[in-house]
């Protein structure tokens, strides 16, 4: 049974580790409210370091490990779930991010997930909804990145469309500003690039409309105060401020000479790339003006991490919406997560299963395991393993998705041993949470609600003992023979399973 994060949790912390800077946020609940009690940010620039073979370089990775092991000291102490460590684009692009990641969980001590863009839009109108005034109708949420920029229309707390585009001030800057010079040439490349980004996702946005818009970044907060401080606005960013801060960047022309309210000293050099986009995303969307939020990713991690304790966990939607798209038969699912579970509790101890993600993962994976189905008899493990791994499911990390896909593709036939040990250091783990997901399904082969024996499981390190009312079986051929077929494909993977 699920807790209150107000109980279990009465300290919370979010790190998002984003390809310009790095952010933490710690945070006091009480009675499912929160309360900020704590905000770091770092400039770290990650993105700055991918190379052309999209490989993360040691001297961004450095600067990565030295920011987290000063935000360590506030959330080492916190407990496994009170905090949440999000990667965003330039992790997403770094083919070695292992590496990195690896050596981030040994600092912080806290599990760091890689999330999509389009989860990082949900969490980022999550963040907005909440600390942002409401209003009627719908709104339009943009957040420009180091390395992507987020498109969100949403009404109250709930986003309806999603989108992620690969641009951000930190990319473009290494594309078209590397050398600091500012020039009309080079900003027209940027805008036009932007444009360019633009036009997959402009007629869907507009087709949904939105009443006001919002900004939820650095850069849009900059070029706010930047127009702020020539007395064109209040703070927002308007049409005519974009074009007056674009003619006095062409004056300057150098980023070392942008000495401008609102710019601080470490976003010069990444501002004219951010503008440009800026600029692009207004003429695109014909927006005339557009207010800031001190609300974006982190508080949207907060609020979700809240939520996930208080029965509102998006993941569970998310799963559900899943199979009801696929047409799961629910009733089995229901079913056979019943039995996973009921058998996950009896080897728990013996298996070393004592982490929460590792029951939550087996019980999603029992409601999940027959989506293929709905493509094809033939292979729908791997058909609903496919759609797992490339869906975007709101809630879900990558890694989320891609253990959850591996436990579907194993569910039956035979189990890619070697996926589940390249996946994870916990491979061993996710290989026995398969073999009990195996178990459930065996167990409710003749489909219904007939009256289920009573079981007994005794594990060892390879080995799983199972053992059935005595004469059970005999009376059962039809189970009797697929356990016995599954006790050989469990010797594949060098696995003993005793029925009696």
């Amino acid at each position: 049974m699920r807790t209150h994060a107000a109980d279990a949790f009465p300290m919370i912390a979010a790190l998002d580790l984003g390809s310009n800077s790095f952010h933490m946020v710690l945070a006091r609940t009480s009675n499912g409210e929160m309360r900020i009690i704590e905000r770091l940010g770092e400039k770290v620039q990650l993105a700055a370091g991918i190379d052309e073979n999209r490989q993360l370089d040691e001297q961004a990775m450095q600067r990565g490990l030295d920011c987290l092991r000063r935000f360590a000291q506030l959330i080492n102490h916190l407990p496994q779930g009170a905090v949440r460590v999000v990667g965003t684009n330039a992790l997403r692009e770094a083919r070695n991010r292992a590496h990195f990641i690896r050596q981030a969980e040994a600092i912080v001590n806290h599990q760091v997930e890689v999330i999509s863009g389009r989860e990082e839009a949900r969490l980022i109108y999550l963040g907005v909804s909440h600390t942002f005034p409401a209003a009627a109708g719908k709104r339009l949420v943009v957040d420009i990145g180091g390395g992507s920029s987020e498109f969100i229309v949403g009404e109250g707390f709930d986003s309806l469309l999603r989108e992620s585009l690969q641009m951000g001030c930190v990319s473009f800057t290494q594309r078209f500003f590397r050398d600091g010079k500012i020039t009309p040439a080079r900003y027209a490349q940027a805008y036009t690039a932007a444009r360019l980004e633009l036009m997959s996702i402009e007629h869907g946005l507009r087709r949904l409309g939105w009443q006001d818009a919002v900004g939820a970044s650095g850069t849009i907060r900059a070029v706010g105060l930047a127009i702020k401080g020539a007395g064109l606005s209040n703070g927002e960013v308007t049409a005519e401020g974009l074009g007056w801060l674009k003619r006095k960047l062409f004056k300057l022309g150098e980023v070392e000479k942008l000495d401008l309210e609102g710019i601080k000293p470490d976003r010069r050099s990444i501002f004219p790339a951010g503008l440009a986009i800026l600029e692009a995303i207004f003429d695109a969307l014909e927006l005339d003006r557009m207010a800031h939020s001190e609300g974006a990713l982190r508080e949207g991690v907060l609020y979700d991490l809240i939520g996930r304790h208080h029965h509102e966990d998006i993941r569970d939607r998310t799963l559900s919406f899943l199979m009801e798209r696929y047409h799961v038969d629910t009733e089995q699912a229901a079913r056979v997560e019943s039995k996973a579970l009921e058998a996950f509790d009896q080897v728990a101890n013996d298996w070393s299963l004592d982490q929460d993600w590792h029951r939550e993962l087996l019980g999603w994976a029992a409601r999940v395991h027959e989506v293929g189905l709905d493509i094809a008899h033939y292979h729908y493990h791997k058909h609903g393993a496919y759609l797992i791994e490339h869906s975007d499911l709101p809630g879900f990390s990558r890694q989320d998705q891609q253990m959850l896909a591996l436990l579907v593709r194993g569910h039956r036939r035979n189990i890619p041993k070697q996926k589940f040990e390249e996946l994870s250091e916990d491979g061993v783990k996710l290989t026995r949470l398969c073999v009990l997901l195996r178990f459930a399904i065996l167990f409710h082969h003749i489909r219904g609600p007939q009256q289920a024996p009573d079981f007994r499981l005794s594990a060892g390190e390879n080995h799983l003992d199972v053992a059935f009312p005595e004469g059970w079986l005999a009376q059962n051929p039809l189970t009797q023979a697929d356990f016995a077929l599954e006790a050989e494909w469990l010797k594949r993977i060098d696995f003993d399973l005793t029925v009696h």
